[in-house]
């Protein structure tokens, strides 16, 4: 039988993993650099920094699905991190526009992280598709 597995979409599971560790540990550092020097209403400082670590949970079953359903061409595993990137995306999205304060630095970041998860996204269609037929 062939291997139907991606090595592209593998590459891009590390690859992403590596970076979300530097997105979130620059993103939370930016939150708390935004608290001390602009007026942050405390109202909003939770929100924003639950969406981050919410997004961080989400992170770990989303690659741990996404490289299990890969290797082992199990498109429900593969599935579901497919979900679960959708809602990355929509909290990605939220610390983009909808957050306190949005430095340049906050667009650069979430800019790369999006572009990354739509790139994953399609290969992760493309190989559902290849486990599927």
């Amino acid at each position: 039988s062939s291997q139907l597995s991606s090595l592209p979409l593998q590459i891009l599971f590390y690859v992403t993993g590596i970076y979300y560790i530097f997105y979130f540990l620059a993103t939370l550092a930016m939150i708390i650099y935004k608290s001390q020097v602009f007026s942050y209403p405390d109202d909003f400082l939770a929100p924003d920094l639950a969406v981050l670590f919410l997004m961080a949970i989400l992170e770990v079953p989303r690659l741990y699905l996404g490289c299990k359903g890969n290797l082992q061409e199990e498109e429900a595993a593969l599935g579901l991190s497919l979900g679960l990137t959708v809602g990355s995306v929509l909290l990605a999205v939220y610390l983009l526009a909808w957050q306190t304060y949005v430095l340049w630095a906050d667009v650069l970041l979430n800019a790369l992280l999006l572009s990354a998860y739509g790139l994953e996204s399609g290969l992760k269609v493309t190989a559902i598709a290849a486990f599927v037929s």
